[in-house]
């Protein structure tokens, strides 16, 4: 798990490391059922309080993305895969609703535009 943290950022440290954990496992970096560092090792790794990387875990898990076990440790949720989806299927919608909108700005006929749709999507997909 890499984690970097910029003193020159104005987003707290403890947003910071939340924030690249919670992108590693969107992205697959971090598989489901991986285990995390301790809050202690990841504090002492980074140089920074126990208290601020307690705050990032904390928030991660109440996001369900992570989950501790008492005496074994800190894991991706096997969740994880699910809230994944769910995310790349929102920006999916969102991708497909901004096409719509430039669509109707050119008046294209639904017609026309699930033609270039056709056009756009992998042959692999169906």
């Amino acid at each position: 798990m890499d984690v970097i943290l910029s003193n020159s950022s104005d987003r707290p440290i403890y947003e910071q490391i939340s924030s690249q954990v919670r992108a590693q496992i969107l992205s697959g970096t971090l598989a489901a059922g991986e285990r995390l560092p301790s809050i202690r090792a990841l504090a002492d790794g980074l140089g920074v309080s126990a208290i601020t990387t307690k705050r990032a875990y904390s928030d991660l898990e109440a996001e369900g993305l992570i989950s501790t076990v008492p005496g074994k440790g800190t894991f991706v949720s096997k969740t994880s895969n699910e809230l994944l989806r769910e995310r790349r299927m929102r920006r999916v919608e969102e991708l497909l609703g901004q096409a719509a909108a430039e669509a109707a700005g050119l008046a294209l006929s639904r017609a026309e535009l699930h033609e270039m749709l056709d056009l756009v999507i992998p042959s692999d997909i169906e």
